[in-house]
């Protein structure tokens, strides 16, 4: 009884008690920061490998941003590309466009101590390939940094289901459940990490991180606020992207990113200990917590078939029943354009916890590599996205780029 009632606490606590405690905090205890209209340089760093066909509209995209030209810099840094992306990329040179090419594929994080410390700007963008910015995405960001006690600022990804498909309904549900967490935390104190598709860091407080770090967009963050600076996530600086087109696509990147946070608890272990993280509730509250959400599931599921001769219990034991099954059900109409909630909730839930598992055996048994895997993916998938690069290639025709 007593594995019962503690996996079912911590289940809820994980799932509805931190989120409204979060929102709570925010609601009474709001701490402000200073915005202003201030102009800093700004570097805009993409690092890429094999975008070929893609990285001609990103950077039409980076050259459309509302933010004086003189005081943008953007620079693309290929990752021991095989395919045209250099040669592409040398094309907008003449915009300003700057290319390093490294002849040998390292992945993300050596490329960043790399590329970071030579940076013009005094503010750091850090964004990908896939993703696009929303025209005003810079001056959103860098506003927050009028506040000499932040340190890092993390956009807000906006997400669109490809083709309907019900595991992208379900990631898109869990993406804007994970926001509203990230929105409460940032107003009382940080954010634990940012979205790689676009956060922004003061050049002099990035430091280089290990080469086979999976979670660049955590650990940088976390190794800021550390150092007493506060990192928090501007709405109004919007990236856009589309999920992965199939469940198989949105579980690679879900195992990825759990095995980098197996990977980031076991080498950070300041993280544990409450005198060295400022965020140490919010870390284990959001962070650790979530790591163990399978194991505490299946814990759950086999007390409560033990103590199924009690029929509170056995109402609860059925009420599982139910939720899996509805998993299921979701799993068997993955492919169906129509949003049943009731289904695609309990099989994205299930989908994360499933990848949790494989990314802690991942993470256990050295599998999970530091270069990213391409997952296809369809950019172009919503009439917003599309009116975006629209909008990037008027702009950037008018400029003669």
């Amino acid at each position: 009884m007593f594995v019962f009632w503690m996996a079912l606490s911590l289940l809820v606590y994980l799932y509805f008690g931190y989120p409204i405690l979060a929102w709570t905090r925010a609601k009474l205890w709001p701490r402000a920061h200073h915005r202003g209209a201030a102009e800093p340089t700004v570097t805009v760093i993409v690092v890429a490998h094999d975008e070929e066909h893609r990285i001609g509209s990103r950077l039409d995209n980076l050259l459309s941003l509302d933010y004086p030209r003189e005081k943008l810099e953007i620079l693309l840094a290929s990752d021991g590309s095989t395919d045209g992306t250099v040669e592409r990329a040398r094309r907008y040179e003449e915009a300003g466009v700057q290319v390093r090419a490294f002849a040998k594929r390292r992945g993300k994080p050596a490329v960043l101590n790399d590329v970071v410390p030579s940076a013009r700007g005094e503010i750091v963008v850090l964004a990908d390939a896939r993703q696009r910015f929303e025209r005003g995405a810079i001056r959103a960001l860098v506003a927050n940094f009028a506040d000499p006690a932040v340190g890092g600022v993390g956009g807000e990804l906006m997400l669109t289901p490809t083709g309907g498909a019900t595991i992208g309904k379900g990631a898109c549900f869990y993406w804007r459940y994970e926001k509203f967490i990230r929105r409460s935390e940032s107003r009382t104190r940080s954010t634990v990490g940012a979205t790689g598709a676009i956060y922004a860091i003061r050049r002099t407080l990035f430091e280089a991180i290990p080469h086979d770090t999976i979670l660049d967009d955590v650990l940088i963050p976390l190794g800021i606020i550390r150092r007493g600076y506060r990192v928090c996530l501007e709405s109004a600086a919007r990236a856009y992207d589309a999920t992965p087109a199939t469940s198989h696509d949105e579980f690679i990147r879900k195992v990825r990113t759990i095995a980098g946070t197996f990977q980031l608890f076991a080498r950070e272990r300041w993280l544990f200990d409450p005198l060295r993280n400022p965020l140490w509730f919010e870390t284990m509250s959001h962070k650790a917590l979530r790591l163990a959400a399978p194991f505490l599931q299946l814990l759950l599921f086999a007390a409560s078939f033990g103590l199924a001769d009690l029929w509170f219990y056995r109402w609860l034991l059925a009420a599982q029943i139910v939720f899996y099954a509805a998993a299921l059900g979701g799993h068997a109409h993955r492919h169906s354009r129509h949003r049943l909630y009731v289904l695609t909730v309990p099989y994205a839930l299930c989908v994360l916890n499933w990848a949790a598992i494989v990314g802690f055996v991942r993470f256990l048994t050295g599998q999970q590599r530091v270069t990213w895997e391409q997952v296809a993916s369809n950019a172009l998938a919503s009439p917003r996205t599309r009116s975006l690069w629209a909008d990037s290639a008027k702009g950037s025709a008018r400029r003669g780029w």
